[in-house]
């Protein structure tokens, strides 16, 4: 029996417009010739057909569906001899009728409203204070009467301000469940919540001779649960957000186990006295930890996990930008709080003092081709020193290597060797290199002393080598844990902690002075908020060197050095967030 003939594609077989397999392929269409019911052309009007016209094209041909009744409404009857001999006079008319614009004006009506949204999305994104201008909103939203709010309870307290763990208790409550995404400052899908003010009750009067209390205030209470410059990170940002909305800012040490907030840095109204110079706290029982859009906020290193996370980020940092460059506005904010508003108490400031005067006078003294005493604050060549920080104890390394807690010795070694010579701070008499001077901070004596050993003796500063005692006793005795630390005695505490706010100075150039011989980099592990808190001080450029579009440091005249993470997280430096 003969093989029967393959099947062939009609696409490949089949001349595209020969009219003779048109008809057998084209479906029963209103437009095709099979599907004119009751007739076929005549001859006249097949030579009036342009074949070689966009008719025959497979998208005119099915541009009704296929599958349209001929009995409804909608199934095209042109082309049929039951409608008289002047149907194409009446097929060729040209407009729209009033019962179709009318059936297309809801659609050009969503569609402008789609426009306009997205306009607004636009401008919400790119300048959203101008759009809050524009539609009568301020920065600072205005106080809510008790008859539009949530007032929260506190009934079941005794005792006020409570203690940090308990805000932490009512931020819970109010977060608990699947957290909707709401802008920072918005009371109205958070919800609007507060408790009772007393200059808001009818027939209020402040008591004689004493100011009004403050319109709006945030407050950073201090607790000593989380370290000292965790803290002061929270607080450049919670002193910004201050600014920003126009409210005073006040720090509350009533549960600090380092002292006193003004044995070691100034009162931050003196920096920062807000829009109502010389105003009221308010009472401690008004101080609200969440929602934030309270008239009296506080903030503590225990609740700053539900407003210094995801969605502060989010809020404040740039959305255009890449790399380093999404966090410039924030790096600059948490820079103004730290010249403006934590400034070094008297005795704080003469402390630095002292540490720098001797590190000037070992630098003097070492130097072969000294150039000028002012550190990088001038123009050419200087001579200087870079600030070296080693963090122990219960902070380990953030780029996880097998067998290692911490970030080697060695591994700041090279770090430092490297910048000494990528900078270029400093030459022999004959233009030879020689080695780095460091200050050298740690909370570790063996780190110190392990480092140190690197180096020639007289190249390396830390306050436990200082020839003054006061500075000595600065020096941290041993790794510090932060459970431990609790349970040292008030004395002991208090010096750790002033030892911290003078390593920190030294190390940075912080609340430098003009005239003072400041560092000209630091080298330190990115795992540590002392590393984090360092570049800011450095300065954006000198820290980063020229920030590329993309965001990415510059790694020829970058003075911030991390020898953790090293660069192999994009961005390699994020603003504090949540601790």
């Amino acid at each position: 029996m003969p093989r029967p003939t393959p099947l062939s594609s009609a696409s490949a077989s089949y001349p595209r417009f020969d009219p003779r397999f048109d008809a057998q392929l084209t479906p029963r269409t209103p437009h095709s010739r099979a599907g004119r019911a009751e007739e076929a052309y005549s001859a006249a009007e097949l030579e009036q057909i342009d074949f070689d016209g966009d008719y025959n094209s497979v998208i005119q041909q099915q541009n009704v569906p296929l599958l349209s009744s001929s009995a409804s409404d909608s199934f095209p009857q042109v082309g049929y001899r039951s409608r008289g001999d002047d149907y194409e006079s009446k097929d060729k008319s040209i407009g729209l009728g009033a019962d179709k614009i009318i059936a297309r004006l809801p659609l050009a009506l969503y569609s402008s409203v789609a426009a306009v949204l997205l306009v607004l999305v636009f401008f919400s994104l790119r300048e959203p204070e101008a759009l809050r201008k524009y539609v009568g909103a301020t920065s600072g939203a205005p106080i809510a009467s008790t008859a539009n709010i949530t007032l929260i309870s506190y009934e079941n307290y005794t005792s006020f301000p409570l203690d940090p763990i308990e805000y932490r208790a009512e931020c819970i409550k109010l977060n608990t469940g699947l957290m909707k995404p709401y802008p920072y400052w918005d009371a109205v899908l958070q919800g609007a919540r507060d408790v009772l003010h007393h200059d808001e009750q009818p027939g209020y009067e402040p008591p004689p001779g004493e100011p009004p209390v403050c319109t709006r205030t945030i407050t950073y209470q201090l607790d000593g649960w989380a370290g000292l410059t965790v803290d002061l990170a929270l607080i450049a940002q919670a002193a910004a957000l201050a600014r920003e909305r126009n409210a005073t800012f006040f720090v509350d040490d009533r549960f600090w186990n380092r002292g006193k907030w003004e044995d070691h840095f100034q009162q931050v109204r003196l920096g920062q006295p807000g829009p109502e110079p010389g105003c009221r706290p308010p009472p401690p029982e008004e101080f609200v930890a969440c929602p934030r859009t309270a008239r009296h906020w506080i903030v503590n290193s225990r609740t700053s996990r539900y407003h210094f996370g995801h969605a502060f980020a989010e809020n404040y940092q740039d959305p255009y930008g890449h790399g380093l460059n999404r966090f410039k506005d924030m790096y600059y904010m948490a820079g103004e709080s730290l010249q403006q508003t934590i400034r070094p108490s008297a005795r704080s400031a003469e402390l630095i003092k002292l540490a720098r005067q001797e590190l000037s006078e070992k630098v003097n003294a070492h130097y072969q081709n000294p150039r000028t005493a002012q550190g990088v604050q001038y123009k050419g060549p200087a001579k200087g020193y870079l600030g070296v920080h080693i963090r122990r104890g219960d902070r380990q390394r953030s780029w996880l290597v097998y067998n290692q807690s911490y970030v080697p010795i060695a591994d700041y070694v090279d770090g430092v060797v490297d910048a000494w010579s990528r900078l270029g701070l400093e030459h022999s008499a004959d233009n030879n290199r020689v080695q780095p001077f460091v200050y050298i901070a740690s909370d570790s004596p063996a780190a110190v002393k392990e480092f140190a050993a690197s180096f020639s003796p007289d190249r390396v500063f830390s306050l436990s080598g200082s020839k003054r005692e006061e500075l000595r006793a600065l020096a941290s005795p041993g790794e510090y844990w932060q459970e431990d630390f609790a349970l040292l005695a008030e004395h002991f505490r208090v010096a750790a902690t002033r030892g911290m706010i003078v390593d920190f100075a030294v190390l940075t150039g912080a609340w430098a002075e003009h005239g003072d011989l400041i560092a000209d980099g630091t080298v330190c592990a990115v795992s540590s908020v002392v590393c984090k808190l360092a570049a800011i001080p450095l300065g954006w450029t000198r820290a980063f060197g020229a920030v590329s579009e993309m965001g990415m440091m510059e790694k020829a005249m970058r003075r911030w050095v991390d020898v953790d993470v090293q660069g192999r997280v994009v961005p390699v430096w994020e603003a504090f967030q949540a601790y």
